[in-house]
């Protein structure tokens, strides 16, 4: 089945991730929804939008990491029949919360997570756990032919090849929710074969206009001031250092197989052009909204309907000027990192399995370092000195080695889960640098 409203496959420009949705899907008068990560940003809008259509969506699994109270919450309103959290502890508590006479399956761990992602009966999975904790979640959605609304940016950056192979076997489809390349999505339908450049846009975080030497003592408050958008802790930070943008590079490099120098940065301040594409003949298409992340949500909730959603409109002759500059890569070096990560040129069964290790390295040395800084034990300047120590740990040829990965064969589960391992040990190897170097010139702040 194909169609206008797909940006493309197979090339020779666009060769998008998957395969659309099936026709039943598509024509389906209700779905059965899996929402992972329900009690963050992504999560508690996309149960906004389920709000605003109850006949259409039945809410069947929720999971959550360590709010207990709010998963409980939406789990006594919405009733699903499975839940999961992070661990034995945690579902405990939750059990505790739950109201008389209901009584749904509580899972936890990464098998918790997996089991509700690929629930017989789901139609949809909305992937939004935080960091590279959604990548088990994403793939086991995939390896059960699901529909994924994806808003783990990580799981693509860290294993987009491999999401890649198994939407190939099975059949799922992924929707990109992340608001930038949801307007990829959107400018690329009918006219993807015919695209020159996808245009990124980024606000800029609340360290604009500012040298790197300016910003690099700034605390984890100043960092969390993002102007445009409400957003976790992780991604907010990632936002300050605009590694959230060379993150989305790799991104669309994964969603829709292109090459990295297709894919540009602007600096969009106002948050209101959400991405762009060049065409051949130079013109370009564009995507507007005011910044609400139920828009995206609902554009792959939906797809291919578009229903009204209580989602201001966007007033162009009262949003004011709309300003775009080219990102200054000295003041951003972590941009400048992670387009050298996506470069990478993998290799062996690194390549075979469709991993690239420097993109694992980035993501991991990345969240180590947010979550020190947001603890306290590092500044702003040491994210992108620890992210770079990580990566040149790459050169050492013994750094690469992982069993799992050259015995994987990607056919079943438990091969995912191989690969997963893989990616959890050059991630924990990858961590482990960055705090090294981090020691190596403030030993002090972990001791």
């Amino acid at each position: 089945m194909s169609s206008p409203l797909w940006p493309g496959r197979g090339g020779p420009v666009i060769d998008y991730i998957s395969a659309m949705p099936s026709r039943d899907y598509c024509e389906k008068k209700s779905r059965s929804v899996t929402i992972l990560g329900s009690t963050g940003s992504i999560g508690t809008n996309t149960l906004k939008v389920i709000d605003e259509a109850k006949a259409f969506f039945k809410v069947e699994a929720l999971g959550a990491g360590r709010n207990i109270k709010l998963l409980a919450a939406q789990a006594n309103r919405y009733e699903p029949s499975h839940l999961a959290v992070q661990d034995d502890l945690g579902a405990a508590r939750l059990r505790d919360l739950l109201k008389p006479g209901y009584a749904p399956h509580i899972l936890w761990g990464e098998k918790g997570y997996a089991k509700i992602a690929a629930l017989d009966g789901v139609d949809c999975v909305v992937s939004a756990q935080s960091g590279s904790a959604g990548l088990c979640g994403t793939i086991s959605a995939c390896l059960a032919a699901k529909v994924i609304c994806l808003a783990n940016k990580e799981s693509l950056v860290i294993a987009g090849g491999l999401l890649r192979n198994i939407c190939n076997a099975t059949g799922a489809a992924i929707l990109p929710v992340d608001s930038e390349h949801n307007a990829l999505f959107q400018c690329l339908a009918g006219h993807g074969q015919n695209a020159l450049a996808l245009i990124l846009t980024a606000s800029g975080g609340p360290f604009r206009g500012r040298a790197f030497a300016e910003s690099r003592n700034m605390k984890a408050a100043d960092a969390l001031r993002h102007p445009n958008w409400s957003m976790g802790a992780k991604i907010t930070i990632d936002s300050a250092t605009m590694m959230n943008k060379g993150l989305e590079v790799i991104e669309a490099m994964h969603l829709y197989g292109v090459p990295s120098d297709s894919i540009e940065i602007l600096v969009h301040p106002q948050s209101i052009v959400h991405s762009l594409v060049r065409l051949a003949d130079n013109s370009l298409l564009a995507q507007l909204a005011v910044p609400d992340m139920r828009l995206p949500i609902a554009d792959c909730m939906f797809w291919p309907q578009l229903p009204a959603q209580p989602v201001h409109p966007l007033d162009l002759t009262t949003c004011g000027p709309l300003a775009f500059e080219k990102p200054a890569l000295d003041d951003f070096p972590c941009l400048k990192l992670a387009r050298q990560a996506a470069c990478y040129r993998a290799a062996g069964p690194w390549l075979a399995c469709g991993l690239n290790p420097a993109c694992i390295v980035l993501n991991a040395a990345n969240e180590e370092a947010v979550d020190l800084f947001l603890k306290g034990q590092c500044q702003f300047g040491d994210i992108p000195a620890m992210v770079e120590a990580a990566l040149d740990s790459l050169a050492k040829p013994e750094n690469l080695h992982c069993p799992e990965i050259s015995e994987s064969t990607t056919g079943g589960w438990e091969d995912a889960i191989l690969l997963a391992n893989s990616v959890r040990i050059l991630a924990t190897q990858a961590k482990t640098t960055a705090r090294q170097c981090l020691a190596g010139h403030r030993p002090e702040i972990l001791s």
